[in-house]
């Protein structure tokens, strides 16, 4: 009696069998089978592909309502894979491409067994309206003689400058030109989105060059590049504010973006009746008003400066600033400075008016979480923004979509053992720091610094050298108290303690981007709006209900034709793809149904 011998299935045929089901499911437009390919617990994130809108579906109940809802526009196909899946800890991965009726995508797929834990699908390109790149891309020369000569690339250039905003009116008008803004005008000059970039300061990245003097970036390179332009392959770990500044005044010119410098917004309004905004601005001290169809905030990851209303602040006879407008420690030495707050900025400023010879006290109001850096970049960023990871194949767009594949429902499940790990590789700074009086936290489920950044947009600070100064004493501490009252030369403490000051910062964060809204078009529509930010997810500063996505963010806004686009430079680059795609399609009159715009909550 022979024994029939079963060859093992490989983690890539378990992957390409479940795309063929799925696929099937969704040709036939049944919803209910393709929900059932999906394990008890299983989300299903999407990027614009499915939903024109960024969500995602959480259960079996919600994808099936979703594929209801927008399988008969979707009309996906051409499931197929990318290359080989893998498998590690009972989890099947692969990546795969497929379409719809209006655009090309990519995927990542997570099966525990034969069932998807995880599906992630992203809009790549809008069928008939794909960048000119590679086999696309321009000729640039005319070859051949023509009558009369020809117009020069220089010559279109300075008519397309003078034409638009004033005979021609753009498509887009985005109001802020730090990198969000400008890699956003990128993405969108590169799918032929007339746009025009607004912005207070003379010159690209002057919000870089105006900032202290020893600020660099606190995230390393690999997690920064700008899109299709990436950093040369010797640049600085650690980017100094102004070659950050430089850079991105290159990447205007070089990327050809319309960018209107020296120019302030002062009142947008929508008209109705044409269908426009009518964005009131003064550019080099001349009113000009432009009508576009789409509007968008990139105005950082915050609204206004929060400076907090203190008894007596009008009385102070020395300095007092916030931190966004701290120039730098050079005019300290041998002088007292109180910093209150003690995140990022608060520690960043202690150690440069530190190293200038000031006296600083740092005012630690809360608990703060401490990531140092070399911890870091090798145990949260190394897999996928190092060099190593390009070593081992993963580019940066790989991993921009390896980040987005997880679920923010889950996501504090993969950061909890990263931080475990540096609560023991770093146990020695946090004991000396605890001794120091300094208040710890790891968020308030042990995520860590990421999590703490997407729910609340504070709470931490990258240790790039402060800490070292705060635990031994070079940096003095007072916490678990405020500034109660601020005298002439000097603040109380509100457990009486006196300090004499010569300089005090607010290191004090900012509100939400809806206030924004509030004065440059109305406190109504900044409330329609809502809250800019955060999950839901009902921890300190980031109240439910639970959104699954950050609210507002890179997707329609609860106003028509407004959108929010922000983040830091890995955010930006990543999203900024997904929200010129939306205004692309509009711009061409494509069907854009959303499937679920989210409600408004919590108003400014």
């Amino acid at each position: 009696m022979s024994e029939t011998l079963t060859a093992p299935v490989t983690p890539t045929a378990r992957a390409a069998a479940w795309l063929a089901r799925l696929e099937a499911a969704l040709a036939a437009r049944d919803s209910t089978a393709a929900a059932a390919l999906f394990d008890d617990e299983c989300y299903w994130r999407d990027l614009v592909s499915f939903t024109w809108n960024l969500r995602t579906e959480e259960g079996r109940d919600a994808i099936r309502e979703m594929l209801d809802a927008q399988l008969g526009t979707v009309a996906p196909s051409g499931f197929r894979l990318q290359g080989e899946a893998s498998e590690a800890g009972g989890v099947t991965e692969a990546w795969f491409d497929f379409e719809t009726a209006q655009a090309r995508g990519t995927g990542h797929l997570r099966l525990k067994g034969d069932r998807a834990w995880t599906l992630l699908t992203t809009m790549s390109e809008l069928k008939g309206f794909e960048e000119k790149k590679g086999r696309r891309r321009i000729k640039g020369a005319e070859h051949g003689a023509q009558a009369g000569g020809r117009v020069s690339w220089l010559e279109r250039r300075q008519q397309e400058l003078a034409a638009l905003g004033d005979t021609e009116q753009p498509e887009v008008v985005i109001i802020g030109g730090g990198q969000g803004g400008i890699g956003l005008g990128a993405r969108l000059r590169r799918l032929g989105v007339p746009t025009i970039i607004i912005e207070k300061n003379a010159r690209a990245g002057d919000s870089w060059r105006n900032r202290y003097k020893s600020l660099c970036l606190h995230d390393p390179v690999w997690y920064d590049h700008m899109p299709y332009l990436p950093f040369p392959d010797d640049w600085p770990v650690f980017c100094p504010k102004d070659k950050v500044g430089d850079w991105l005044e290159m990447y205007v010119k070089v990327m050809e973006l319309n960018y209107w410098s020296s120019t302030v917004a002062e009142k947008c309004r929508w008209d109705e009746a044409s269908g426009r905004w009518e964005v009131r601005v003064v550019r080099e001290g001349r009113p000009v008003t432009l009508r576009p169809r789409q509007l968008v905030f990139a105005l950082g990851v915050s609204g206004y400066a929060n400076v907090p209303k203190i008894a007596g602040a009008e009385s102070f006879e020395g300095t007092q600033h916030h931190s966004s407008r701290h120039p730098g420690g050079a005019a300290w030495a041998g002088r007292k400075a109180v910093v209150l707050g003690s995140n990022n900025s608060a520690h960043d400023i202690c150690a440069d008016l530190w190293e200038h010879g000031a006296d600083v006290t740092m005012i630690q109001r809360s608990s703060t979480h401490i990531a140092p850096s070399d911890s870091l970049m090798e145990l949260a960023l190394g897999g996928l923004y190092s060099e190593q990871a390009l070593e081992n194949g993963v580019s940066t767009e790989k991993a921009d979509l390896l980040f987005a594949s997880v679920p923010y429902r889950i996501m504090h499940t993969f950061h909890i053992p990263v931080y475990e790990e540096m609560k023991r590789r770093d146990a020695d700074l946090y004991a000396r720091l605890e001794k120091a009086g300094f208040l710890l936290d790891f968020g308030e489920d042990g995520s860590g610094l990421f999590m703490k950044y997407l729910r609340r947009g504070s709470g931490y600070y990258i240790d790039v050298g402060a800490s070292e100064l705060v635990a031994d004493g070079r940096i003095h501490l007072k916490s678990r108290v405020n500034i109660e009252r601020i005298n002439p030369r000097s603040v109380t403490l509100s457990d009486g303690t006196e300090l004499p000051c010569d300089l005090l910062v607010y290191a004090t964060g900012y509100g939400s981007m809806n206030s924004w809204l509030a004065d440059l078009i109305s406190p109504e529509v900044a409330d329609q709006v809502g809250k800019c930010w955060g999950l839901g997810s009902a921890t300190t500063k980031d109240p439910g209900p639970w959104e699954g996505e950050l609210r507002n963010m890179w997707k329609p806004t609860p106003v028509e034709n407004l959108w929010i686009h922000g983040g830091n430079l890995h955010q930006s680059r990543c999203y900024s793809q997904y929200l010129a795609l939306q205004l692309k399609a509009r711009m061409e009159g494509l069907a854009t149904p959303v499937h679920k715009p989210a409600p408004s909550h919590h108003r400014r």
